[in-house]
């Protein structure tokens, strides 16, 4: 069926005279077995129903929006939002008495139609009420849309490396619960997060609390770090049925955050093998670490595994050996492996890099932007570019390599170059 698009008291701005004509709700309702609930003054407003053939063909861009009312958060999993197959910039409207989002296709970011109510007939055309255009989009409205064209971008470079990933695969992967472990629910704003440590997971761990913590937790900060990291905190994908995990991959929003892989790898070194405290894995990998690649170990590093270089840690990670024993730690396992997004089809990939406008838009699409920010972090400790390019001049050009083939699909896949100081 063709949409159609309704508007109240002006007929949609691009949309002539000839193919639109008058209406009103209970004329489009009627026959419906279940109407759906009109707001009192719906019978006293004017009604337009515009073909979709009315559009000013002499305008441009020369292509029509077609708003549907959906009854979850996800807007991409709306069938009727877009054509089948196109993820197209979304304008969000987010309503929180109701639960509903209005998700619209637009054409570019100076192409926009404001919206009210939106209601479905017995026929499931779309219909939208709306005041006119206005004569160009705000800032917010505009940034929302370069940051829809934004993920828009990187998911088709996600998919487009699944494609080439899996033409040169011999092995197609098939999923079980117990690969998605990393993938944190929501139910109270239908969100799905993969997390993946050492990019600001600490933080999205606080905030995914905050939304599901029922008044427990208002403020993401007064959460310890310590206690974002309890397992039983956060209820996790790998938890439910096979019919509700496929339920929610299918209509929860789904995100997750990436970084630069050899930054995130060293972040991760600085973290587990150069501070004090980190004990536990001084002795679970550390010990093992000196053991096999440290010659003339003293029996001080092999007993304590606490003086760990990143030259022999590049080495076991290197060693095809490792990955035969097990597979990789979280903190330093691939992003790939850790939230298989080319069997999961992750709605919004965020970065590091731009970590704060990422969340923000992520928040804002849960409809919780005006309540709940994402909290800021310590730049000052952070591991840098520079920092990284450092610690791997202290390492072979071979070692380098053998790195790089490990990660390279996180590479490919999120879009980041290889690094100038990489040795070839």
């Amino acid at each position: 069926m063709k949409p159609w698009l309704v508007s109240v008291s002006k007929r949609p701005c691009g949309w002539t005279e000839n193919g639109c004509e008058r209406t009103s709700p209970s004329a489009e309702l009627r026959g419906h077995a279940a109407p759906p609930p009109l707001p009192a003054s719906a019978e006293q407003s004017v009604w337009w129903r515009c073909s979709a053939e009315a559009l000013d063909k002499d305008k441009e861009p020369r292509c029509h929006s077609v708003a549907t009312y959906v009854m979850r958060r996800n807007p991409f999993a709306a069938e009727g939002c877009c054509q089948k197959g196109s993820r197209s910039a979304l304008q969000e409207l987010y309503n929180p008495t109701q639960k509903s989002l209005l998700c619209l296709c637009v054409c570019n970011v100076t192409t926009f139609i404001t919206h009210s109510t939106v209601i479905v007939n017995s026929n499931m055309v779309f219909m939208l009420t709306s005041p006119p255009c206005p004569r160009s989009p705000t800032s917010s409205q505009v940034e929302f849309s370069r940051a829809a064209l934004l993920h828009q971008a990187r998911r088709d470079q996600v998919a487009e490396t699944c494609r080439a990933h899996s033409a040169t695969s011999r092995r197609r992967r098939v999923l079980t619960p117990s690969d998605l472990k990393h993938l944190v629910v929501d139910e109270d704003h239908e969100l799905i997060y993969c997390y993946v440590p050492k990019v600001a997971c600490t933080n999205w761990k606080r905030v995914m609390m905050v939304l599901g913590g029922r008044g427990k937790y208002t403020d993401p900060m007064e959460i310890p770090s310590n206690e974002a990291h309890v397992p039983s905190n956060l209820r996790t994908l790998n938890q439910y049925s096979i019919a509700d995990i496929n339920h929610r991959l299918k209509n929860y929003l789904k995100f997750l955050f990436v970084r630069e892989p050899f930054e995130r790898l060293v972040s991760a070194y600085r973290n587990k093998f150069t501070l004090r405290y980190n004990t536990s894995f001084h002795k679970r990998y550390g010990t093992k670490i000196v053991r096999r690649y440290r010659r003339n170990a003293t029996a001080e590093a092999l007993q304590s595994g606490a003086d760990v270089k990143f030259a022999e840690f590049a080495e076991y990670l290197a060693d095809p050996a490792t990955r035969h024993e097990a597979p990789l730690n979280e903190h330093w396992q691939t992003v790939h492996a850790l939230c298989h997004p080319c069997n999961v089809h992750y709605d919004l990939v965020g970065k590091y890099e731009t970590l704060e406008e990422d969340a923000d838009y992520v928040l804002r699409l849960a409809g919780v932007s005006d309540s709940l920010r994402f909290p800021s972090y310590a730049k000052s400790t952070r591991t840098t570019d520079q920092m990284t390019a450092m610690f791997f001049h202290n390492i072979s050009a071979q070692q380098q390599q053998q790195l790089f083939q490990l990660y390279k699909l996180d590479f490919l896949m999120f879009n980041y170059s290889a690094p100038s100081y990489l040795k070839v």
